[in-house]
Protein backbone atom coordinates (compact mmCIF):
# COMPACT_ATOMS: atom_id res chain seq x y z
CA UNK A 1 0.00 0.00 0.00
CA UNK A 2 1.49 3.42 -0.48
CA UNK A 3 -0.26 6.25 1.86
CA UNK A 4 0.26 9.74 0.07
CA UNK A 5 -1.04 13.03 2.40
CA UNK A 6 -1.86 14.95 -0.73
CA UNK A 7 -2.86 18.03 1.59
CA UNK A 8 -3.41 18.74 5.27
CA UNK A 9 -6.42 15.99 6.06
CA UNK A 10 -6.55 14.35 2.97
CA UNK A 11 -4.61 11.09 2.12
CA UNK A 12 -4.80 8.65 -1.00
CA UNK A 13 -4.55 4.99 0.11
CA UNK A 14 -3.48 3.23 -3.19
CA UNK A 15 -3.67 -0.55 -3.38
CA UNK A 16 0.17 -1.52 -4.82
CA UNK A 17 0.06 -4.63 -7.01
CA UNK A 18 0.12 -3.93 -10.67
CA UNK A 19 1.38 -7.10 -11.33
CA UNK A 20 -2.02 -9.00 -10.42
CA UNK A 21 -4.26 -6.71 -10.84
CA UNK A 22 -4.09 -5.45 -7.25
CA UNK A 23 -5.45 -8.61 -6.56
CA UNK A 24 -6.76 -9.23 -2.49
CA UNK A 25 -3.86 -11.90 -1.04
CA UNK A 26 -3.87 -11.89 2.58
CA UNK A 27 -0.62 -9.84 2.72
CA UNK A 28 -2.28 -6.76 0.90
CA UNK A 29 -5.65 -7.56 3.06
CA UNK A 30 -3.43 -7.20 6.23
CA UNK A 31 -1.27 -4.30 5.14
CA UNK A 32 -4.48 -2.26 4.24
CA UNK A 33 -5.95 -3.08 7.42
CA UNK A 34 -3.12 -1.66 9.23
CA UNK A 35 -3.15 1.37 7.10
CA UNK A 36 -6.70 2.04 7.16
CA UNK A 37 -6.53 1.42 10.97
CA UNK A 38 -3.87 3.94 11.97
CA UNK A 39 -5.40 6.68 9.31
CA UNK A 40 -8.54 6.41 11.15
CA UNK A 41 -7.19 6.84 14.54
CA UNK A 42 -5.20 9.71 13.04
CA UNK A 43 -7.07 12.70 14.04
CA UNK A 44 -5.62 15.00 11.50
CA UNK A 45 -6.76 12.46 8.96
CA UNK A 46 -10.26 13.62 7.52
CA UNK A 47 -11.13 12.14 4.42
CA UNK A 48 -9.41 8.46 2.04
CA UNK A 49 -9.30 7.84 -1.04
CA UNK A 50 -8.82 4.57 -1.76
CA UNK A 51 -7.64 4.03 -5.33
CA UNK A 52 -5.26 1.31 -7.36
CA UNK A 53 -1.98 1.57 -9.05
CA UNK A 54 -1.57 0.29 -12.86
CA UNK A 55 -4.81 -0.96 -14.71
CA UNK A 56 -6.87 -2.01 -12.36
CA UNK A 57 -8.53 -0.65 -8.79
CA UNK A 58 -8.72 -4.49 -7.65
CA UNK A 59 -9.45 -7.55 -9.46
CA UNK A 60 -10.71 -9.18 -6.54
CA UNK A 61 -9.30 -12.73 -5.04
CA UNK A 62 -5.83 -13.18 -5.60
CA UNK A 63 -6.66 -16.24 -7.45
CA UNK A 64 -2.94 -17.40 -8.52
CA UNK A 65 -1.79 -17.09 -4.87
CA UNK A 66 -4.76 -19.46 -3.95
CA UNK A 67 -4.38 -21.94 -6.47
CA UNK A 68 -0.23 -22.06 -5.52
CA UNK A 69 -1.45 -22.52 -1.82
CA UNK A 70 -3.73 -25.74 -2.26
CA UNK A 71 -2.12 -28.97 -1.01
CA UNK A 72 -2.82 -32.06 -0.27
CA UNK A 73 -5.61 -31.66 2.06
CA UNK A 74 -4.76 -32.13 6.38
CA UNK A 75 -6.50 -34.96 7.42
CA UNK A 76 -6.31 -33.88 11.08
CA UNK A 77 -7.98 -30.19 9.73
CA UNK A 78 -11.75 -29.68 8.98
CA UNK A 79 -10.99 -27.70 5.59
CA UNK A 80 -14.34 -25.52 6.11
CA UNK A 81 -13.23 -23.96 9.52
CA UNK A 82 -10.13 -23.41 7.31
CA UNK A 83 -11.45 -21.61 4.46
CA UNK A 84 -14.22 -19.94 7.17
CA UNK A 85 -11.33 -18.21 8.64
CA UNK A 86 -9.75 -16.85 5.51
CA UNK A 87 -13.43 -15.79 4.31
CA UNK A 88 -13.60 -13.83 7.73
CA UNK A 89 -10.40 -12.51 7.55
CA UNK A 90 -11.27 -11.03 4.28
CA UNK A 91 -14.25 -9.88 4.60
CA UNK A 92 -13.97 -7.64 7.60
CA UNK A 93 -11.53 -5.36 5.71
CA UNK A 94 -15.04 -4.26 3.91
CA UNK A 95 -16.39 -4.32 7.56
CA UNK A 96 -14.05 -2.08 8.84
CA UNK A 97 -14.16 0.55 6.28
CA UNK A 98 -17.99 0.81 6.70
CA UNK A 99 -17.51 1.21 10.43
CA UNK A 100 -14.74 3.33 10.58
CA UNK A 101 -15.21 7.10 11.46
CA UNK A 102 -13.61 8.65 8.63
CA UNK A 103 -15.46 8.78 5.39
CA UNK A 104 -13.75 6.56 2.49
CA UNK A 105 -13.96 7.31 -0.80
CA UNK A 106 -13.07 4.83 -3.93
CA UNK A 107 -11.73 6.25 -7.27
CA UNK A 108 -11.93 3.64 -9.34
CA UNK A 109 -9.41 3.20 -12.12
CA UNK A 110 -9.93 0.26 -13.67
CA UNK A 111 -11.23 -3.07 -13.50
CA UNK A 112 -13.44 -3.16 -9.69
CA UNK A 113 -14.71 -6.91 -9.95
CA UNK A 114 -15.64 -9.82 -7.43
CA UNK A 115 -13.69 -8.77 -3.99
CA UNK A 116 -12.63 -5.22 -5.64
CA UNK A 117 -16.48 -4.77 -6.44
CA UNK A 118 -17.34 -5.66 -2.62
CA UNK A 119 -14.36 -3.52 -1.46
CA UNK A 120 -15.52 -0.44 -3.86
CA UNK A 121 -19.30 -0.96 -2.39
CA UNK A 122 -18.02 -0.55 0.89
CA UNK A 123 -16.40 2.88 0.12
CA UNK A 124 -19.04 5.85 1.84
CA UNK A 125 -18.88 7.34 -2.29
CA UNK A 126 -17.69 5.88 -5.68
CA UNK A 127 -15.93 7.77 -8.81
CA UNK A 128 -15.14 5.98 -11.75
CA UNK A 129 -12.18 6.58 -14.72
CA UNK A 130 -14.40 5.69 -17.93
CA UNK A 131 -12.18 2.45 -18.08
CA UNK A 132 -13.85 1.50 -15.21
CA UNK A 133 -15.59 -1.93 -15.64
CA UNK A 134 -17.25 -3.41 -12.71
CA UNK A 135 -18.61 -7.12 -11.73
CA UNK A 136 -19.81 -9.18 -9.10
CA UNK A 137 -18.57 -11.98 -10.60
CA UNK A 138 -18.62 -15.15 -7.90
CA UNK A 139 -21.17 -16.90 -9.26
CA UNK A 140 -19.11 -17.34 -12.55
CA UNK A 141 -16.80 -19.17 -10.37
CA UNK A 142 -18.83 -21.56 -8.88
CA UNK A 143 -19.79 -19.92 -5.77
CA UNK A 144 -22.58 -17.48 -4.15
CA UNK A 145 -22.64 -13.63 -5.12
CA UNK A 146 -22.79 -13.15 -1.71
CA UNK A 147 -19.87 -12.53 -0.50
CA UNK A 148 -17.75 -9.51 1.32
CA UNK A 149 -20.81 -7.26 1.86
CA UNK A 150 -22.20 -7.62 -1.75
CA UNK A 151 -25.64 -8.78 -0.80
CA UNK A 152 -26.39 -6.18 1.83
CA UNK A 153 -24.57 -3.38 0.59
CA UNK A 154 -25.40 -3.82 -3.45
CA UNK A 155 -29.33 -3.69 -3.12
CA UNK A 156 -29.29 -0.65 -1.03
CA UNK A 157 -26.97 1.37 -3.50
CA UNK A 158 -28.94 0.39 -6.92
CA UNK A 159 -32.24 -1.39 -5.21
CA UNK A 160 -33.21 -5.31 -5.14
CA UNK A 161 -34.01 -5.85 -8.29
CA UNK A 162 -31.09 -4.46 -9.90
CA UNK A 163 -28.56 -6.20 -7.61
CA UNK A 164 -30.37 -9.28 -7.93
CA UNK A 165 -29.98 -8.92 -11.86
CA UNK A 166 -26.34 -7.84 -11.60
CA UNK A 167 -25.56 -10.86 -8.84
CA UNK A 168 -27.17 -13.55 -10.55
CA UNK A 169 -25.73 -13.22 -14.23
CA UNK A 170 -22.26 -12.32 -12.75
CA UNK A 171 -22.10 -9.81 -15.66
CA UNK A 172 -19.42 -7.27 -16.25
CA UNK A 173 -20.65 -3.65 -16.56
CA UNK A 174 -19.02 -0.24 -17.61
CA UNK A 175 -18.60 2.78 -15.86
CA UNK A 176 -21.40 4.97 -18.03
CA UNK A 177 -24.11 2.12 -16.54
CA UNK A 178 -22.47 2.26 -13.46
CA UNK A 179 -23.54 6.08 -12.96
CA UNK A 180 -26.76 5.04 -14.51
CA UNK A 181 -27.71 2.98 -11.46
CA UNK A 182 -26.65 4.81 -9.09
CA UNK A 183 -23.62 2.97 -8.19
CA UNK A 184 -21.03 5.72 -8.86
CA UNK A 185 -21.48 9.85 -8.31
CA UNK A 186 -19.35 10.49 -11.83
CA UNK A 187 -17.03 9.38 -14.44
CA UNK A 188 -14.18 11.33 -15.68
CA UNK A 189 -11.37 10.69 -18.21
CA UNK A 190 -8.90 8.03 -17.32
CA UNK A 191 -5.78 9.50 -15.20
CA UNK A 192 -8.66 12.19 -13.21
CA UNK A 193 -10.51 10.25 -10.92
CA UNK A 194 -8.16 10.76 -8.08
CA UNK A 195 -8.28 14.24 -8.48
CA UNK A 196 -12.42 13.98 -8.71
CA UNK A 197 -12.39 12.33 -5.81
CA UNK A 198 -10.27 14.63 -4.05
CA UNK A 199 -12.92 17.32 -4.91
CA UNK A 200 -15.75 15.89 -2.93
CA UNK A 201 -12.82 14.89 -0.13
CA UNK A 202 -11.81 18.85 0.39
CA UNK A 203 -15.57 19.67 0.35
CA UNK A 204 -16.16 17.07 3.47
CA UNK A 205 -13.19 17.90 5.06
CA UNK A 206 -14.39 21.61 5.50
CA UNK A 207 -17.02 20.38 7.61
CA UNK A 208 -16.51 19.76 11.68
CA UNK A 209 -14.66 16.56 12.56
CA UNK A 210 -17.57 15.61 14.44
CA UNK A 211 -20.41 16.23 12.28
CA UNK A 212 -18.63 14.29 9.64
CA UNK A 213 -18.27 11.47 12.05
CA UNK A 214 -21.79 11.35 13.36
CA UNK A 215 -23.44 11.32 9.53
CA UNK A 216 -21.97 9.14 8.31
CA UNK A 217 -22.15 6.74 12.21
CA UNK A 218 -25.93 7.82 12.10
CA UNK A 219 -26.36 7.15 8.27
CA UNK A 220 -25.47 3.64 8.43
CA UNK A 221 -27.38 2.74 11.31
CA UNK A 222 -30.93 4.16 9.72
CA UNK A 223 -30.36 2.43 6.75
CA UNK A 224 -30.86 -0.38 9.03
CA UNK A 225 -33.64 1.52 11.29
CA UNK A 226 -36.59 -1.01 11.59
CA UNK A 227 -39.21 2.17 11.53
CA UNK A 228 -39.13 5.76 10.57
CA UNK A 229 -39.38 6.67 14.75
CA UNK A 230 -36.72 4.48 15.68
CA UNK A 231 -34.36 6.82 12.90
CA UNK A 232 -35.73 9.54 14.56
CA UNK A 233 -35.01 8.95 17.38
CA UNK A 234 -31.35 8.06 16.43
CA UNK A 235 -31.14 11.48 14.76
CA UNK A 236 -32.27 13.25 17.68
CA UNK A 237 -29.82 12.13 20.00
CA UNK A 238 -27.14 12.80 17.44
CA UNK A 239 -28.19 16.27 17.39
CA UNK A 240 -28.23 17.13 20.68
CA UNK A 241 -24.50 15.76 21.42
CA UNK A 242 -23.16 17.25 18.41
CA UNK A 243 -24.90 20.37 19.60
CA UNK A 244 -23.10 20.14 22.78
CA UNK A 245 -20.31 19.78 21.49
CA UNK A 246 -19.91 23.19 20.92
CA UNK A 247 -19.47 23.30 16.80
CA UNK A 248 -22.89 24.68 16.13
CA UNK A 249 -22.24 27.99 18.44
CA UNK A 250 -19.26 27.94 16.16
CA UNK A 251 -20.66 28.24 13.26
CA UNK A 252 -23.49 30.57 14.74
CA UNK A 253 -20.39 32.74 15.62
CA UNK A 254 -18.68 32.54 12.28
CA UNK A 255 -21.53 33.33 10.59
CA UNK A 256 -22.41 36.48 12.67
CA UNK A 257 -18.59 38.03 11.96
CA UNK A 258 -18.73 36.66 8.49
CA UNK A 259 -15.41 34.55 8.60
CA UNK A 260 -14.79 30.72 8.53
CA UNK A 261 -15.39 28.48 11.41
CA UNK A 262 -12.65 26.33 13.24
CA UNK A 263 -13.40 23.26 14.09
CA UNK A 264 -12.52 21.24 17.09
CA UNK A 265 -10.06 18.62 16.34
CA UNK A 266 -11.62 15.06 17.84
Amino acid sequence: MIVEITEPGLVVLTMNRPERLNALGMGMVEEMRSALTELDDDPSVRVIVLTGTGRAFCSGADVQSAVEGFGAPDPDKNPVAGVFRVQEQIASLNELIHRMKTPVIAAVNGAAVGGGFSLALACDIRFASESAKFGSIFITLGVSSCDMGTSYLLPKIVGISRAAELMLTGRKFDAEEARAIGLVQDVVDDGDVVERALQTARQIAANSPMAVWMTKETLWKNVDAPSFRHALDMENRTQVMCTFSGELLNAFEAFVHKTTPTWKDL
